[in-house]
């Protein structure tokens, strides 16, 4: 039966509950924006998923206020060992144990309904923001002034209705909004299935050790991840001759644990093939649609970047999306999403494809292109993140597309507190802006003794950088920050949660 009573109205309906819909629904909550969440399940899903996030999500964490809450649940990552079939190191991706420009470190591992539970627990700080369980999304119709989205409640069959300005599909792989936007994929050509194996130990391993490893032993590669607490997780390599349920099945799945554990050491908490896929969605917005997340692009494990991807589309289209709905920017600002975020995730996703490439074949030059082989050393692997898609900056200003560092203040705290999810102007003196700008806060080396150094590093004397953290343009002199100031206008202003 159909609700007959008045529709209601949102900014945003975000169509899924997961860590991408729930951290992009915190920051439109941070921004004042009216938001729904709907999401299918009644409940978290209680197996392990993603395993892995870095140093920039753990920031946006921070920005939506959980970061504190997020880190008793997690632990950081040594990094990953390539080895041969003989146990002989091919690659080492080892990572730091020290801070990054960031403000926090580069490799986090942790259980996913832990953060979910946490991402979702932050909704409730927000009164603008409601999150429905149990509807299930089946029709959207937009027109030009907003979107009907039309849902059952699947614990009573009732059809209800709202009305939306914009609908974020952030609704996984097989992405019910992705269809109504009528987007095709384009495939970069990596499709393997594998056996994901998550394991609970009963007894102390610590020979299993701390580093993810890549064992690249063609006759069956196989990837060894340390998760929080008890957690250890195997993937392993399905043969093209070999049954998806039949190599799923408990013996065979001790059969091929056996090489590490036995069932005295630990026990089965899920073991399923997947599919690893490669693809992006050619189009991620149609109108008032929008896709994140896996709805937009998916890729192979080998880099864990795959929610880390979207926790960064998340981070990209809130402020975006809340200068539209606020008035201050033209719903063109919403065409940047796209042409930024698909080259960035598309070179992360060509990364991992190489490193798959490691992991599957002896031809292991053909994965070494991030670094060199040495006499008698594994070749060092370090990862650059990618730069933001080209997008219009004034002129050839530098830094256009780089993160920005997250500075300690003189107090000790971290300089994203202070400015909170809104425009920055890094400048290395107050007296030299002379601008008033409603909605920019502003640093200078009297904030912070690293802000003059980096502003010298890079022969700038001032940079803005956007609520994502990603660096609009720098300047290197007066005239080009006026140039620079010039471009702060309404598109600019996101609204405050006050």
């Amino acid at each position: 039966m159909q609700d007959k009573s008045a529709t209601e109205e949102f900014d945003v309906v975000i169509v899924g509950r997961g860590p991408v819909g729930a951290t992009l629904a915190n920051l439109l909550g941070l921004c004042g924006v009216r938001t729904l969440v709907l999401e299918r399940e009644g409940r978290t899903y209680h197996l392990p998923r993603a395993v892995h996030f870095d140093d920039e999500c753990m920031r946006v964490f921070q920005t939506i206020g959980l970061a504190d809450a997020i880190l008793p649940h997690v632990i950081l990552s040594p990094g990953m060992l390539f080895l041969d079939g003989q146990g002989k190191m091919l690659l080492d991706w080892s990572r730091p144990q020290t801070l990054t420009p960031m403000g926090w470190n580069l490799s986090y591992r942790f259980h996913q309904p832990d953060l979910e539970d946490v991402l979702i627990g932050g909704l409730a700080r927000w009164p603008h923001v409601s999150l429905r369980s149990r509807r299930d999304v089946f029709a959207l119709d937009q027109d030009a002034s907003g979107v009907r989205v039309r849902y059952e409640d699947l614990s009573n069959g009732k059809l209800s209705e709202v009305r939306a300005r914009y609908v974020v599909g952030c609704d996984g792989a097989r992405s019910l909004v992705r269809r109504f936007i009528g987007s095709g994929m384009d495939d970069l050509g990596f499709h393997e299935r594998w056996l994901v194996i998550d394991v609970l130990l009963k007894r102390e391993r610590d020979d299993l050790g701390d580093y993810s490893l890549q064992h690249c032993d063609v006759r069956r590669p196989a990837t060894y991840v340390r998760g929080t607490g008890a957690r250890r997780r195997w993937e392993i390599t399905v043969l093209p001759e070999e049954d998806s349920n039949d190599v799923a099945q408990p013996a065979k799945v001790w059969e091929l644990l056996s090489r590490w554990i036995t069932p005295e050491d630990a026990e089965l908490e899920r073991a399923a093939v997947y599919t690893f896929h490669s693809v992006i969605a050619q189009h991620w917005r149609n109108g008032r649609l929008l896709l994140a997340g896996d709805s937009a692009h998916q890729t192979p494990p080998f880099l864990g970047q795959g929610m880390c991807a979207g926790i960064r589309d998340a981070a990209n289209l809130a402020w975006k999306l809340a200068s539209v709905i606020g008035g201050g920017a033209d719903a063109c600002l919403l065409d940047t999403y796209q042409d930024e975020r698909q080259p960035h995730v598309r070179e992360f996703i060509e990364l991992a494809i190489r490193l798959g490439g490691v992991i599957n074949t002896k031809a292991i030059e053909a994965g070494l292109a991030a670094g060199e082989a040495r006499d008698n050393a594994p070749a060092k692997l370090e990862v650059k993140k990618p730069l933001l898609g080209p997008r219009p900056v004034p002129g050839d200003l530098p830094l256009a597309g780089h993160l920005a560092p997250q500075f300690k203040l003189k107090d000790g705290s971290r300089s994203d507190d202070r400015t909170g999810y809104s425009h920055l102007l890094i400048v290395d003196s107050i007296a030299r802006f002379a601008h008033s700008q409603a909605g920019i806060n502003i640093l200078t080396g009297d904030d912070a003794e690293g802000i003059d150094p980096w502003l010298r590093e890079h022969g700038i004397i001032a940079a803005l950088v956007r609520p994502d953290r990603y660096i609009r343009a720098g300047a290197r002199n007066d005239a080009e920050l006026d140039r620079l100031v010039a471009t702060i206008g309404p598109s600019t202003h996101v609204p405050s949660a006050a």
